[in-house]
């Protein structure tokens, strides 16, 4: 067989291996299943009356139809960017250096980890789905429109899950890593459109909010899902995917690589 192929099932094998390991260690499925359901009913029930988010045919539009698409991005988000702690706690438990005494493309690892973290994810999606359905989310963008949404979003978090990559092969311990990641990725959700019209923030803050990626990627899914055209952000989120996967693959290779040749 060709080095493609063998590289094709040695990534297949490494994310049997993790989805095993799922199996034997379900508190690894916590961050995209409780945790997004709590966010949805939390700001859906406590913020929801108190934040307007303008109108829709000179009705009060529904924020859980607003919130939605927010919850979505923020929980892949996570989920991209989980996989460096992931991949930090293999590379401290010594996983890595079994991995790299048999007879495997080193890369499937990788691959393997991104793979797994967006199927992660795709569960993720499918859980506040249904929530958001049960508490009043109502997309009407139709079945393309839909798809469209959670192909977005998906390509956003594996694209993150390679920023990970890189942060995970760059920081030590799993613990640093963690805070490094609530202390980047919590600040640019908040100060995006996710769960506030960006139109309700100063304007120092509105300008940095409406052109970071997080507003981007949380526009296309909001339009797509409801089948507006309040925002045109579809093709700037794909953009903004695409060059974070151009420069953070193969920099999350290299770096991966002077980690384990050490």
């Amino acid at each position: 067989m060709t080095g493609f192929v063998w590289w094709l099932r040695d990534s297949w094998e490494m994310v049997k291996r993790n989805l095993i390991h799922i199996r034997r260690t379900p508190e690894l499925l916590l961050d995209v299943t409780l945790s997004p359901i709590m966010f949805v009913l939390l700001f859906s029930f406590v913020f929801g009356g108190a934040i307007n988010v303008g109108s829709e045919g000179g009705e009060e539009a529904s924020y859980i139809n607003f919130l939605m698409a927010g919850i979505f991005v923020q929980t892949v988000a996570f989920a991209g960017i989980y996989t460096g702690v992931l991949l930090a706690n293999d590379l401290q438990k010594g996983m890595i250096d079994r991995f790299r005494s048999l007879p495997m493309s080193q890369s499937a690892v990788l691959t393997g980890r991104t793979v797994t973290d967006l199927m992660r994810a795709t569960l993720a999606v499918a859980i506040m789905w249904i929530v958001g359905m049960l508490v009043g989310f109502r997309p009407e963008g139709g079945l393309v429109g839909n798809f469209a949404a959670v192909g977005i979003m998906l390509l956003f978090g594996f694209a993150l899950s390679w920023v990970g990559v890189a942060m995970g092969a760059l920081v030590r311990t799993p613990e640093a890593l963690q805070g490094i990641m609530f202390a980047v990725v919590f600040p640019l959700t908040f100060v995006s459109s996710a769960f506030v019209p960006t139109e309700t923030m100063p304007n120092w803050m509105r300008i940095f909010a409406e052109n970071q990626p997080m507003t981007h990627v949380v526009n296309a899914v909001r339009d797509l899902t409801l089948g507006t055209d309040l925002y045109a952000a579809e093709l700037p989120s794909v953009i903004w995917s695409v060059a974070f996967l151009a420069a953070f693959f193969p920099l999350g290779l290299w770096l991966y690589r002077r980690r384990t040749t050490q």
